[in-house]
């Protein structure tokens, strides 16, 4: 039996797809940075499921990160055939106010990481009767935000290599799905640093992880190239190409400034 690698799933919507997966009956390996919250998380999700369960306490931002999540694949032989990158965050504010080190290691995870775990996973993958790479973008990845310019930019990056990489393995057993959400109740505002206004205009369009893992996971298992979640998000996107970038990016300035 396969299972599913799930990054980012000590919290947030990287636990409630795992657990989403789960609910299917489908065996888990998970990682993030915190080895208590895996434990923990490994614990619930084997007792509540009755699947099995490994975690992996790793940094995603570490250059090495992919290859060690590999090697311990392999290493324990553990058949991949779901890989899910969700791992990932943002630093709100005026670009400069971030160190090279902070930016960079922000870029690993949101970027590079998921990249090389493709590279390095896709010859297992395709070794599967059926396969699926799940990555999570975002909305912001439809236009530039100004004070989270890089963060936008590296969402606007794995939407654009999950469309790309989708159409290469077409003729493959493996199915690429880019989902991206909007405003969810996680931490992830914050991490970033969203300042009071950006709080406010999140409250009002929050969706919770639990709505958005439910969505990306029926959207992978059904083969879709690209989601986007909820109403209101997926209305603001449709904006965002009908209207001038000038003047969507300023609006958005608006609220993170």
């Amino acid at each position: 039996m396969g299972y599913a690698l799930v990054t980012g799933a000590s919290k947030g919507i990287g636990k409630a797809i795992a657990e989403e997966l789960a609910s299917r009956k489908i065996n888990l390996l998970i990682v993030a940075r915190s080895q208590d919250l895996l434990q923990q998380v490994a614990k619930k999700i084997s007792e509540n499921y009755d699947v099995q369960v490994d975690y992996l306490a790793t940094d995603l931002s570490n250059p090495n990160a992919a290859q060690m999540v590999f090697d311990w694949c392999n290493k324990k032989n553990y058949a991949v055939d779901i890989l899910v990158n969700n791992a990932g965050y943002g630093l709100s504010g005026l670009f400069e106010k971030y160190t090279a080190d902070e930016n960079t290691n922000m870029m690993h995870v949101n970027m590079l990481t998921p990249v090389l775990l493709c590279q390095f996973f896709l010859p297992m993958l395709k070794q599967q009767k059926k396969a699926y790479i799940l990555n999570i973008a975002s909305s912001a990845a439809y236009q530039a935000v100004p004070y989270l310019s890089v963060y936008a930019a590296s969402k606007a990056f794995i939407l654009s290599y999950s469309r790309g990489l989708r159409h290469e393995l077409k003729k493959t057993n493996v199915s690429v799905t880019a989902i991206s959400p909007g405003s969810t109740d996680t931490d992830f505002v914050v991490r970033a640093q969203i300042g009071e206004k950006g709080l406010q205009t999140a409250k009002k369009v929050n969706m919770t992880a639990h709505a958005v893992a439910k969505i990306a996971v029926k959207s992978m298992f059904a083969r879709k190239a690209e989601v986007i979640t909820g109403f209101i998000n997926k209305l603001g996107a449709f904006m965002v190409w009908l209207m001038p970038k000038e003047l969507v990016e300023k609006t958005a300035m608006k609220i993170y400034e």
